[in-house]
């Protein structure tokens, strides 16, 4: 064979396996595609005190692991403390207006059986006195008197009345169900609330990071302290949208982490995600904007999705941002035979680089 047959059949051979390549990155983009923009997220949840004071000590440090509940670090509780006692006095003196105003309703309930009794003597009086008038046993004179104390009894068990009404008024209901009373129960436990908030505790489980508190730091109320990173984790992974054309919920995935080089995990798709952010649209009083661009071919738009491993205590096990690979396999034979012998190769790669 001359040189230039050689080199015409080396040509030919590399053309081939181009083309092959070629058509072979289309159909797995296509049927079993992989992503290397993949990545473990855990929820961070930022602790911010409630209440504003001293901090009296720290109870912790970073990258402490901690359980939900644990205290965290203690504000000063003096000024709650006296708060409380405060709250305690005035519920107190709530309950003892209440018996001041019981007693008073009472002495008023007293004067009225008095003044209804003083109204029935004259009553009585009155009526003897209007047949005694007819009778002209008595005078005119006499006779208006009687009317006028008569009258003066009835505006006296009136006004009464009235003082009566307007003292239950203010003792209102009797019971837990007062209003005074539950003001005064309201406040003692507000304080008593803010007393607990000066034991800052962790709200999950998971690690303290970007701890900024010492002793003697000055705590601001809903100022961010430190926070907690939860052992609750998420693998997400963004695709090409065409990428993801012919998966569904609980479709098979392979997934091989950087952090533990050739090994393979498995899982499934837990859901797609509604849209990305270039999807939405903010009403800001302004004119909508179009995309422009000069590229004759644009990048792909990626949609995210979230993966489930049939291993979910190991996500708790990897950092929050560690980066990952993730292979969907198709439901044909041949493809996912591919696929799992895409995604090994991609986990060996990860010895080198």
């Amino acid at each position: 064979m001359t040189p230039d047959q050689k080199f015409a059949r080396y040509v030919k051979i590399s053309l081939a396996g181009f083309i092959f390549l070629f058509a072979y990155f289309v159909i797995a983009d296509m049927y079993f595609p992989v992503t290397p923009q993949a990545r473990v997220f855990h929820p961070v949840i930022q602790v911010t005190p409630q209440v504003s004071g001293r901090v009296n000590d720290v109870l912790v440090n970073n990258n402490q692991a901690v359980n939900q509940g644990d205290t965290l670090f203690l504000i000063e509780p003096t000024a709650f403390e006296l708060a409380v006692e405060q709250a305690q006095l005035a519920y107190a003196d709530t309950q003892l207006q209440n018996q001041r105003l019981d007693s008073s309703v009472k002495a008023i309930e007293a004067q009225l059986a008095a003044a209804n009794a003083k109204l029935h003597e004259q009553a009585l009086l009155f009526e003897r006195s209007e047949s005694l008038l007819k009778q002209r046993s008595i005078s005119e004179q006499e006779y208006e008197t009687i009317s006028a104390n008569f009258q003066s009894s009835k505006a006296n068990v009136a006004a009464v009345e009235s003082q009566l009404t307007e003292a239950k008024l203010a003792r209102g209901q009797v019971g837990n169900e007062n209003l005074a009373l539950r003001h005064a129960q309201n406040l003692l436990a507000q304080a008593k609330l803010n007393l607990s908030y000066s034991q800052v505790s962790a709200d999950v489980d998971g690690k303290v990071a970007n701890l900024q508190v010492n002793r003697g730091t000055y705590a601001n109320k809903g100022q961010p302290m430190l926070a907690i990173v939860a052992n609750k984790a998420d693998l997400v992974a963004d695709f090409r949208e065409k990428s993801l054309t012919h998966f569904k919920l609980k479709s098979v995935a392979k997934v091989t982490f950087d952090a533990l080089p050739g090994q393979v995990f498995e899982g499934v798709i837990s859901s797609f995600e509604a849209g990305v952010s270039d999807g939405q649209i903010n009403a800001n009083g302004l004119l909508s904007s179009t995309e422009s661009s000069n590229r004759w071919v644009r990048d792909a738009q990626r949609q995210r999705i979230h993966i489930e491993l049939k291993q979910p205590q190991l996500l708790s096990q990897l950092p929050s941002g560690a980066r990952a690979t993730v292979q969907l396999l198709p439901e044909s034979t041949l493809g996912q035979w591919c696929a799992s012998a895409q995604i090994r190769l991609i986990s060996l790669l990860h010895f080198i680089y």
